[in-house]
Order: structure tokens, then C-alpha cells, then sequence
């Protein structure tokens, strides 16, 4: 009995220092591995920039973002990453631009409400989206609450498009005209603490291409929006 309690000491003192280094172990395996892949989920107020004369925009124009991003951090502590997703956008802007299709081709116009009178009129675009980023955040492999500073660029092809016109005298509806820029590309900046963030994208080139003209001018019209995002590991 007497080497009894030396021996358990002995044990329990082997046990602990044996758990200490496996978590040691585990912990430095998790950094060595930990990265922050997201989904991201998105809401934008969306404003048109460059605005030509006489137009503007009216009731609330919405953008709704989904996507998924891949983590490469790029320093030992692992807070510094390059970000690379993709993902998919649908945005609409309510304004008074009206769009119709003529013999002559797809033709631009300014609505005037004492002349005219309409319920809505949007045009909406559907886009397939890689966003490039430099991500830097407050993060550890055991601490999910942080902050965080994304900032990239995001480019984006337009799949689909849309306009709709609901008014005097007849209501106007077309599809996939060839006047909306395919390729589009802006700078973004997405910041804030755990789920909630702000987030903000100033397209780089215009909306439309340049055989959209308004009045014999090319329209430079371009998106800028702004809203939160949430990013769900």
C-alpha cells in the first residue's frame, strides 16, 4: 500500500501532461488548417450613378446576393487570406427610363408623369458573380465572433435581363435585350462584427452598353449598391 500513492500521483501526473500535449496537438493542427469558407447571403438598397438628365429613381430598387467563398489564407497567423467565390445576384432598379423595342431597334426614352401615367417601371438583370477578395480579420480557429474587412473586386456576367413597363397606354414587357453590358465589374467592401455586416459595391463600367443612347448620348449610367451581408461558415 505504501508505493500505492506514489504510483497514482505518478499516473495522474502522466494522464494530465499526456492530455495537455494532445490538445496542444489538436490546436496547433487546427490553426495550421483553419481557414474561413463562408456562404454568403446578401440585401442591397440599389442606386444608379452618372444619372443623365432628367432621370431618376423611384420607390425601393433591391438587390439580393447568394454565394459561396473559398478561404487561402496567406500569413502563419492565418488572419490575412485571398478570397475566391461564386455566386449569383438578381438586382432591379425602379426609375423612369422607359425601354421599348421599335422597328429601328431597342430605343430609350425619359417618362414624364404629367404626361404619362404608370404604376411601375424597372428594368432587372440576372447575374452569374466571382468576387476576388483580401480578407482580414480578428478570427482564431476557436473564436467564431469577430471583425472582419473584406475588400476586392467583383465581376460579374449578366445571364439574364428584363424590363417591365405597367402604364398608359399599354403595358411593355422584354426579355434579354442586347443593349445591357454582359460582363460587369466594380469595387466592394463588406466590414463589421460576426454575422452582421455592411456592405457596398460601386460598379466600375455602366449598366448599359454603348448602343444604348439617350438623346444621341451614351448612357453612363452605372450600379452602386448598398446593404448588409451575412456570411455563415
Amino acid at each position: 500500500m505504501r508505493y500505492f500513492f506514489p504510483l497514482a500521483l505518478c499516473l495522474l501526473f502522466g494522464i494530465q501532461v499526456y492530455a495537455q500535449e494532445d490538445v496542444f496537438l489538436r490546436e496547433q493542427t487546427a490553426d495550421s488548417l483553419y481557414k474561413e469558407d463562408q456562404f454568403y447571403i446578401g440585401v442591397t438598397y440599389n442606386l444608379l450613378g452618372k444619372q443623365p438628365s432628367g432621370i431618376s429613381q423611384s420607390g425601393f430598387s433591391s438587390g439580393y446576393h447568394f454565394g459561396f467563398i473559398k478561404d487561402i489564407p496567406i500569413n502563419k497567423r492565418r488572419n490575412s487570406a485571398i478570397g475566391v467565390g461564386l455566386g449569383v445576384s438578381i438586382n432591379s432598379f425602379n426609375q423612369n427610363l422607359l425601354i421599348t423595342e421599335t422597328t429601328r431597334g431597342t430605343m430609350f426614352s425619359v417618362l414624364d408623369r404629367s404626361e404619362t401615367s404608370y404604376t411601375k417601371n424597372k428594368f432587372s438583370s440576372y447575374m452569374l458573380e466571382l468576387p476576388l477578395e483580401y480578407r482580414w480579420r480578428t478570427s482564431t480557429s476557436r473564436e467564431y465572433k469577430f471583425w472582419r474587412v473584406y475588400t476586392g473586386v467583383k465581376f460579374g456576367y449578366v445571364f439574364a435581363n428584363q424590363t417591365k413597363f405597367k402604364g398608359e397606354p399599354t403595358n411593355i414587357s422584354l426579355n434579354n435585350k442586347d443593349v445591357f453590358n454582359e460582363f460587369q465589374y466594380g469595387l466592394t467592401m463588406s466590414a463589421g462584427y460576426n454575422t452582421w455586416n455592411f456592405y457596398i459595391y460601386y460598379a466600375l463600367n455602366p449598366i448599359f452598353n454603348a448602343s444604348a443612347k439617350l438623346k444621341g448620348d451614351t448612357i453612363d449610367m452605372n450600379a452602386i449598391k448598398i446593404g448588409l451581408i451575412f456570411y455563415i461558415l
